[in-house]
Parts: structure tokens; sequence; C-alpha cells
């Protein structure tokens, strides 16, 4: 009896291997190697790099809103020695909101270390997260400034708001890189932040949507104009066709021409929208100009591609 169970055993780890060693040399490699070892075609690094600028981001934000500080405290190695983000803030959220924005947070933390895994990356860049920039923001989005000025950190809705401002954009950029990629663990990487952003805009647009129709406290404006507001002018920064939209459309931009709630933003096929970095740039500095930082990245975000962009300013100035 303990021959044969020792036969079946052996013979089981030989179909085992003998399986294994048929497998394509690729998927071998991909599910033994792990991110820091892989090979990603020199034609994939900026395009791998140039998102830590948006994680950052996002990570920073979402860490100070959730638990009062960043990854200066949270995993200091992240942020190699980049300056600290400016005016972040603790936000006093409401139950479900809070236990949101944290998992985002530490979802952030997972991108940052995921990309750095496959590239090299570069230190954090400086972050302006004040509530004076958002404030700014805002009233660019309205065409004045409003009274008082927008604060992102007073409640879970304002947050909510602000919010909205930025893994869309992200996620517009992972659309935009994943077919210019060469690498398969390039693709494999990015597909896997995109499905995460885009889960992170589809619960923030759900949260909003169920706040459609209510004042923005103390405003006289409700949320879905605070959307449309924002979309139009992330539209208008970025200097191209139409790549976002509101929560409320009108019918024929609905899907399929049928609905005028719109909790996912998408074409006329309910396709993602794609943007290139050079139109990310354009709405994150504010300026609608890739080669002028301001915004959240006053010094200008990081990385050879953003960089190219600041140094042929500098050429022509």
């Amino acid at each position: 009896m303990a021959t044969t169970s020792f036969l079946s055993s052996t013979a089981f780890v030989f179909i085992s291997l003998s399986v294994i060693s048929l497998l394509p040399s690729a998927y071998s490699a991909d599910f033994s190697v792990g991110y820091e070892e892989s090979a990603v075609p020199k034609s994939d690094l900026d395009l791998l790099e140039f998102p830590l600028n948006l994680e950052y981001l996002e990570a920073e934000f979402f860490l100070y809103a959730s638990l009062g500080y960043g990854l200066d405290k949270v995993d200091p190695s992240l942020a190699e020695g980049g300056p600290s983000p400016i005016g972040a803030k603790l936000v006093d959220f409401d139950i479900v909101t809070s236990d949101v924005i944290l998992q985002f947070a530490y979802q952030e933390v997972g991108h940052l270390k995921a990309i750095k895994k496959t590239v090299k990356g570069f230190p954090r860049p400086q972050l302006d997260l004040s509530a004076s920039m958002f404030a700014k923001v805002i009233d660019k989005a309205f065409g004045k400034p409003l009274n008082p000025p927008f604060d992102p950190y007073a409640n879970s809705i304002n947050f909510l708001i602000a919010s909205y401002l930025i893994p869309y954009v992200g996620l517009t950029g992972y659309v935009g890189a994943n077919p210019k990629l060469q690498g398969a663990i390039s693709k494999s990487l990015v597909a896997g932040l995109l499905g995460v952003e885009s889960g992170q805009d589809a619960v923030i647009r759900a949260l909003l949507y169920e706040h459609l129709t209510e004042n923005v406290s103390p405003y006289q404006i409700v949320v879905a104009e605070f959307t449309d507001r924002i979309s139009n002018l992330r539209n208008k920064l970025g200097r191209t066709d139409s790549k976002d939209e509101g929560l409320i459309v009108p019918v024929d931009f609905g899907a399929e021409g049928k609905v005028v709630g719109n909790v996912l933003a998408g074409d006329q096929f309910s396709v993602a929208f794609d943007r290139t970095p050079e139109e990310i740039l354009r709405i994150v500095y504010g300026t609608g100009n890739e080669s002028i930082p301001g915004g959240f990245f006053p010094k200008g975000a990081n990385g050879n591609i953003a960089k190219s962009h600041l140094q042929s300013a500098k050429l022509y100035n």
C-alpha cells in the first residue's frame, strides 16, 4: 500500500513538472521571476514611470485625508526623499466615506510599489494639495470665485468632489498608454493598475450620484453641476475632443442614447476615453500647457516625459 502511494505521488510530481515544462517561456518567466527582475523594453520605461506622478498625488491626498499623515510615515522609501506635500489635511468623514478613502489610500501605496518594482521610478515631486489650490481649480471650473472658497477637507461630500478631480485623469492615461506598450509585463501591469483606478473612479462617481440633486453647502449649487463644471474644465485644459463627462449628460450622450444618468463616463460605445501624457500634464498643471507647471505640481511633474517638456520650454524662453 505504501509503495503504491509513493508511486502515485512520484507520478503526480513527474506529470506536474512535465506540464510546467510545456508552458510558454514568457508565461513561465512571468510566473516565477516577479517585477523586480523582469526585462522591460526601453520604449516602455518612460510610459510606465510617468504615471507615478498621479499615483504620488493620489496616495498623499487619500493618506492625509484618512490618516492625517502621508508616505513620509507610511513608507518613506517610496518618497525617495522628495519634498513633503503642501497643505494636505485630515478629514472628518462619515463612516462609509472614511472606510472607502482609507482603502483607496493603501491601494495607491500598492500602486507605487508595483510600478517601482517594474521600473526604477523617481522621487516624489512637489505636490500642492492645499485647500486654496483646490479652491482655485473649482473657481476656474465655474468661471468665478465661490464665496466662501471651496474647501475639499470640510466634509465628505466636498472631499468626494475634490476626489472626482484625480483618479479619472489617471485612468484615461492608462487607457492611452496601453496600446503604446511593447512588453507583456508592461501591458499586464498597466491593465492591472487601470482596473483599480477605474474602480476608484466608479466608486467616487457612484457615491456622488446618490447626492446628485443636493446642494453643496453653503452654495446653492447641486452636486451634478460641480461634476459637470469640472469635466468641462478638464476638456478645456486638455485641448482635445471631449474626453470627460459629468454625472448627467444630454440623452444623446448617454449609454446607447437612452439615458441621461452617467455614473460611468465613456464614448458613444461606452468605452473609456484615453489621454496622452501631454494632455494629463495640461490638466494637472491647470495651465493648459504641458510646458508650464502649476496646479498640483507647482515645480512640474517628474520623469523623462514631464522633464522633456520643461526643458524645451526653457530653450525657447
